[in-house]
């Protein structure tokens, strides 16, 4: 039976600098340099239920805001989650804000 380590981000070890100084030489590598011809090509049918922004998770940030107690009441009316609604409504419209603006 084998053993499977498995780590978190919080529980990564530390990268040695030989790791450091490897990964430094790789991102300095200029696109060319890199060899692709392992990489099989992707299809549109590979494509087909792709989705884009699937894995992006946005830094959050703890925040105080005063809002109209009717305006809560509302957000909490459907039950757990009211600050991630308000969330999503925040970020609906400051995209849409975005899109008028271009």
């Amino acid at each position: 039976m084998s053993k499977i380590a498995r780590h978190s981000a919080q529980t990564l070890p530390p990268l040695t600098d030989a790791q450091k100084a490897a990964l430094k030489a790789l991102a300095e590598l200029p696109d060319e340099a890199i060899e692709i011809g392992d990489i099989p090509e992707l299809s549109k049918d590979d494509w087909r239920h792709a989705v884009r922004g699937r894995f992006y998770r946005p830094v959050k940030q703890q925040i105080t805001a005063r809002i109209d107690a009717d305006v809560l009441a509302w957000l909490k009316a459907p039950g757990k989650g009211y600050q991630a609604r308000l969330n999503a409504i925040l970020r609906r419209e400051m995209l849409a804000q975005r899109r008028q603006r271009s």
